[in-house]
């Protein structure tokens, strides 16, 4: 009977285990599957992105109180009077706004070497590496004692989002290369940065009131650990032979003077101000005019949020139908954003001020949405298919943006005025939305005009699209080129007027 029972026990148990061979098996053939691998992909990026943002933002209710009580402190210690109580009271609001814009500073400064880097490595390993910067600058953000650490984690983040913000989006744009589906991923990604940067400072106030300094950091670097892990057992950055062979892309300062890339890359700039420069400021203003509280001024852009997801939404379904006014949808936001702003200082009450901020917030989603998929439709039918420097200047265009916003608002505010500032930067976008009328003939060029279409016979797959397409030149032409234009331009860098893509098929265009 015993050994009836163990032969029972021995086979249940090699069923079981057999079982388990077949799920595994399946779930291997399952992350082989393109489109599931995609969606995992997109689902880490946005994680990343979301988790960068929320250490942009979790820091805002917690590390002036966090600084104010280090001063305090010292002051006791070393027995201040109140003069110099206010002294260091002034000094501590420069060393927060110069906290708050360190990051941006440093992204600012690494972008163009992180962008180069991407195009000669690929997306995943920057990916890899700007999460693992990121962890610990995060690490070292719960337990610094001092101003100066402080500064040093809030660089450091700088220097990972660099890193991971353009591999990040980068890879989106590589893997949906249909403009319907970049449209679509590029706005999900865009839903989880607005998330992040909305949901972080009541995240973050909540954990600091009830539970100190350092557990909202712990649990951000420990979703940033587990992400940076989902990267090694997914995408496997060490084990893709395929970038031994990948070309270089175009570089970046040749995709900054392209006059269309310089256009979207001003207009990304231009719409984020009034975000950057009121999240400083608006605080302040609401308590000295409509007696705000804490609660009011700590909620007050959270609301946004909604209107955000709503116009990457409209953005994404407009796009899907009229692919060839991307511009138009651009300069829409950048009026609404310019209205809205002009709106803001006409508000009395919590309730009133909700809404020009839900407007900046639409216009914002109207316009990244629009014109992120532009950069990366630029690249593919006027330079070589490789993202990392084109999203290196999207990235370079918002840190411009952020970077001024804590230093150069607080000085506007206290030298013109709120109301002046507000106004200034309303007219400043409903003044830059023409200039998008210079995208109408790119947003009208069709997708199968792009270099990789007409030289692959099959879809198009990515990043690695140019390896395959400097291989059939190679067997072409019997010597290796490199991939320049798809499309005609003058001198001034501008689309020239050009024979139908049918006449050029049927005359055998070649592509040096």
């Amino acid at each position: 009977m015993e050994s009836d029972g163990s032969a029972g026990l021995a086979k249940s148990a090699a069923l079981k285990l057999s079982e388990m061979g077949e799920r595994t098996k399946q779930l291997g053939s399952a992350m082989q599957d393109p489109n599931r691998q995609r969606r995992l992909i997109l689902v880490i990026v946005c994680v990343a992105l979301l988790l960068d943002n929320m250490l942009y933002m979790v820091i805002v209710p917690i590390i002036p109180d966090y600084l104010a009580d280090l001063e305090s402190e010292q002051a006791a210690r070393t027995h201040a009077n109140s003069s110099l109580a206010r002294a260091n009271r002034g000094d501590l609001d420069i060393q927060i706004g110069v906290l708050f814009a360190s990051k941006a500073i440093l992204q600012l400064m690494v972008n163009p070497i992180s962008g180069t880097f991407i195009d000669r490595v690929g997306y995943d390993i920057p990916l890899l590496i700007g999460l693992l910067v990121m962890f610990v600058s995060t690490c070292i953000f719960a337990f610094a004692e001092n101003y100066g650490t402080l500064f040093v984690a809030r660089s450091l983040q700088g220097l990972g989002s660099a890193f991971a913000d353009t591999s990040g989006i980068a890879m989106i744009a590589d893997k949906y290369t249909e403009e319907a589906e970049r449209s679509r991923a590029l706005g999900i990604a865009l839903a989880f940065i607005s998330f992040g940067s909305l949901v972080a400072p009541p995240f973050g106030g909540i954990l600091y009131e009830f539970a100190g300094k350092r557990v909202p950091f712990i649990v951000l670097a420990s979703v940033c650990l587990a992400d940076g892990i989902l990267v090694l057992t997914v995408i496997k950055p060490f084990s893709n032979r395929t970038r031994e062979n990948m070309p270089v892309g175009t570089p970046i300062y040749r995709l900054m003077i392209d006059p269309y890339i310089a256009v979207v890359a001003g207009a990304l700039t231009v719409c984020n101000i009034p975000l950057a420069f009121l999240e400083p400021t608006i605080a302040n203003w609401m308590e000295n005019t409509m007696n705000a509280t804490k609660w009011e001024m700590g909620l007050i852009w959270l609301p946004a949020f909604f209107p955000h997801v709503l116009g990457v939404y409209v953005t994404v379904r407009l796009a899907a139908k009229y692919p060839d006014l991307q511009w138009f949808y651009g300069a829409l936001g950048m009026v609404i954003i310019g209205a809205s702003s002009c709106t803001v200082p006409a508000c009395k009450t919590f309730g009133q001020l909700m809404f020009p901020l839900c407007g900046i917030c639409f216009g914002i989603a109207l316009v990244d949405t629009a014109l992120l998929p532009t950069l990366a439709f630029l690249v593919d039918v006027r330079h070589v298919s490789v993202y990392g420097s084109v999203y290196a200047i999207a990235d370079i265009s918002y840190s411009v943006a952020y970077a001024m916003g804590p230093v150069v608002a607080g000085q506007v505010v206290h030298n013109l005025g709120f109301v002046q500032l507000n106004l200034g930067m309303g007219l400043v976008n409903v003044l830059y939305a023409p200039a998008l009328l210079l995208l109408r003939y790119v947003c009208q060029l069709k997708p199968s005009r792009s270099e990789r279409n007409v030289l692959l016979e099959e879809g198009p797959t990515g990043l690695y699209d140019t390896i395959r397409m400097e291989e059939r030149k190679l067997k072409r032409k019997g010597l290796c080129t490199t991939t320049t234009n798809a499309c005609p331009v003058d001198e001034n860098g501008f689309f020239e007027r050009s024979k139908s893509y049918s006449e050029e098929e049927s005359s055998g265009p070649e592509f040096t």
